[in-house]
């Protein structure tokens, strides 16, 4: 399990602001999403200290203000991002990265111009399903440009922990089945973990499970009690008093709040 395949199968878009902007000196653009897509078609935009031009995607987080110093069309895509894991992903990028578009990314960007302006049947959910590609295209070659993040992942004997904590967060995981699975001893994974990743393996466990526990009482009609087992505890009532404890409300409560 890839983590960053964690972080971005998250982001979706369900009729997210999406279309075709033009901007006329002195005209100007601002949006306050959680995550904001912009992608020059025509001429080049300024974004705080930053420039983008034809064949670049922005990615911005939070608030901006674009302008332009000509006329400029852009493609612009704004996402209201929702869930635990969701905001994760917020937490590690910047507030804002600019990067040229790979072969894949200039493909789908301009395919998904020419259909912002279609009024086919269904065709919310076609842009939906390509700016979904387009942002995931444009985060990944950031991410590849990361050689530290996510910490850990391409450490020798932390690798394949994390990856093992991630496609099986449900499992009864120990200390020692961890180690195992790393080929160490349990104090040699307990101090490279707290070494690299800034806490215990099963403190980061822990927080792994309760985040991935309030996406599915958000985004699910399952039990308290099965949410519990899901995510590795036995029983509700253990579960109930971890998640609280993690999230300062109780699952019941965090299941109303999220969901409004």
């Amino acid at each position: 399990m890839d983590p960053v395949d964690d972080l971005l199968r998250t982001i979706r878009s369900e009729g997210a602001g999406v279309g075709i902007e033009e901007l006329t000196p002195p005209r100007r653009l601002t949006g306050d999403a959680a995550l904001t897509l912009l992608a020059p078609i025509q001429g080049v935009t300024e974004l705080a200290d930053s420039v983008v031009r034809v064949g670049e995607t922005a990615i911005v987080r939070g608030p901006f203000t674009a302008h332009s110093n000509e006329h400029t069309v852009l493609l612009v895509a704004a996402y209201n991002v929702r869930g635990a894991v969701a905001h994760r992903l917020l937490d590690i990028l910047p507030p804002m990265l600019v990067l040229p578009d790979s072969d894949d990314c200039t493909a789908m960007r301009d395919f998904l111009a020419s259909q912002s302006a279609s009024c086919a049947s269904g065709q919310q959910v076609v842009l939906d399903r390509l700016l979904d590609w387009l942002l995931v295209c444009t985060l990944r070659a950031w991410f590849d440009q990361q050689p530290a993040a996510p910490v850990g992942w391409n450490d020798e004997t932390l690798g394949p922990v994390l990856r093992a904590m991630h496609a099986a967060p449900g499992r009864p995981w120990t200390l020692a089945a961890l180690a195992d699975t790393a080929g160490v001893s349990r104090t040699t994974l307990a101090e490279r973990f707290v070494k690299v990743v800034g806490k215990p393996p099963l403190t980061y466990l822990k927080d792994w499970r309760m985040t991935l526990a309030a996406d599915l009482l958000a985004e699910s009609t399952s039990t308290v009690a099965a949410v519990a087992h899901q995510v590795g505890y036995a029983d509700a009532f253990g579960f109930s008093t971890a998640f609280k404890r993690f999230h300062g409300v109780n699952p019941t409560e965090c299941r109303t709040d999220c969901r409004a």
